[in-house]
């Protein structure tokens, strides 16, 4: 496959992890009865949704729906990593700073992409926080 000049410089600038979170489209699917729901769209106008799968308040799986960027991406599946498997009121530490540690080179113009992603989770959260009781 051969690559553009900017494309080279793209891939020869970010870290493994940047690559590896920006191109996963494995959490890529719609959830019709999650256990917390939260859709975010920055003023860029990119968009995250999130959906929540839990058993017992611990977060099980997170479910991704992007319009946008690589950076919109990326972000957002960093935010899945990061919560997948703790307690629901542990991932309300989550960060955008956290998010940009772990993708290691998430370019400063693009830190709105890590508070995007992350307003998303707090949404999904309160909606988890909203709604009965059942496996949760």
């Amino acid at each position: 496959m051969d690559l553009t000049q900017e494309q080279r410089e793209f891939f020869e600038k970010h870290s493994m992890k940047m690559l590896e979170l920006a191109y996963n489209y494995n959490r890529h699917e719609k959830v019709f009865k999650p256990d917390g729901y939260g859709k975010y769209t920055a003023d860029c106008g990119d968009t995250v949704a999130i959906s929540l799968t839990t058993m017992k308040k611990v977060i099980q799986h997170v479910s991704l729906e992007i319009e946008g960027c690589v950076y919109t991406n990326a972000c957002a599946n960093s935010v899945a990593e990061l919560v997948e498997g703790k307690t629901v009121d542990d991932a309300w530490e989550v960060s955008a700073e956290q998010v940009s540690e772990m993708l290691e080179t998430l370019p400063a113009e693009s830190f709105h992409c890590a508070e995007l992603a992350v307003n998303a989770l707090f949404l999904a959260l309160t909606d988890f926080k909203k709604r009965p009781v059942t496996n949760h």
